[in-house]
């Protein structure tokens, strides 16, 4: 099979793979669509110790189930795997499983290549009449509507029914709609450039602008340096609550002083439970989620050039979808 495949620092090649075989337990799924996420980002630019090169990157995605008793059935993946039987998942907490894996992490490849296995459980049925370019975009989705419910169930009644969202890409576009998909509309996303922040004006309808000003009950990091640690101390009110996505840098930033003072709540949120990902697909397939056309599609033969475009700031798209199926 076709496959790109992460060989070094900002090398990618589009290459041909052994392939991908449904183990006992698993399903083989014929990937349609899969989409370009940040972490995969982190991993082209030699950011990330846990996807060593060579390595199949990718996780957000979407298809087909070949072969077996669900044969021809479209799904969507949820991509992270975990044991099944310690206490966080039993208690519903899957994505703190201590056994956790995902796709495109070692030993498991990821899903830019034309097929990828997965357990049963990991498939969400996608609706006829449902385009599998969206259905792949449950994954990034539901991390930002695990941490859009985290925030709005911390947020004190009285706090200001205001929400910023650091980063207008692909995650902090899903905070937004996923906060107005849970009750909180007012929902301001502060993006720096300017192109991508006029798609999300224009395109995508929502408030838009360089930098965040005032006070805001609810702030979400969806970048994760230093400099947006320190935006979200200094402009999340009394009381309120700062969500932090993002994995941009580890350190600096945050004002602990101003946070004490204030009693200002932070949380940490990574990834999402089984049941916020099954959550997450059924408000894209219902619409709650909006359009959801603001994806940019190219074929994976040229993901290579569409990670260059990426790291060069050359796509105003919060998010690139790669075909695998010319």
């Amino acid at each position: 099979m076709k496959a790109l495949v992460y060989q070094g620092v900002e090398t990618l090649g589009y290459v041909d793979v052994a392939d991908a075989v449904a183990a006992p337990g698993q399903e083989l799924v014929r990937v349609m669509a899969s989409g370009i996420c940040g972490s995969d980002m982190h991993a082209y630019l030699g950011h990330d110790a846990r996807r060593p090169a060579p390595l199949i990157l990718g996780h957000e995605a979407a298809g087909v189930i070949e072969g077996g008793a669900r044969n021809g059935e479209r799904v969507t993946i949820n991509p992270l795997v975990n044991c099944g039987t310690c206490p966080a998942c039993r208690s519903g907490r899957e994505n703190l499983c201590p056994e956790r894996m995902i796709i495109s992490m070692p030993p498991r490849e990821g899903a830019f290549a034309q097929f990828v296995a997965m357990r049963p459980d990991n498939l969400v049925t996608v609706p006829d009449g449902i385009d599998l370019d969206k259905a792949a975009l449950a994954e990034p989705l539901a991390v930002s509507w695990h941490a859009a419910r985290l925030g709005l169930e911390t947020l004190h009644p009285g706090a200001t029914g205001r929400a910023l969202v650091l980063g207008g890409g692909a995650i902090g576009l899903a905070a937004s709609l996923a906060l107005k998909a849970q009750g909180l509309v007012d929902v301001t996303i502060a993006e720096p450039n300017a192109a991508r922040r006029d798609f999300l004006t224009n395109c995508c309808g929502e408030n838009a602008v360089p930098a965040g000003e005032g006070a805001y009950g609810l702030v979400i990091d969806a970048v994760g340096y230093a400099a947006t640690r320190s935006t979200a101390s200094a402009l999340c009110e009394p009381g309120g609550v700062i969500l932090h996505i993002g994995l941009g840098e580890d350190l600096g930033g945050l004002d602990i002083r101003r946070m004490t003072l204030q009693e200002i709540t932070f949380i940490g949120t990574y990834t999402y439970t089984a049941q916020d990902f099954r959550d997450t697909a059924a408000a894209i397939f219902d619409g709650r989620l909006g359009a959801l056309d603001w994806t940019e599609k190219r074929d994976l033969s040229q993901g290579a050039k569409a990670f260059a475009d990426l790291r060069a700031g050359r796509v105003a798209a919060p998010k690139i979808v790669l075909h695998p199926w010319p």
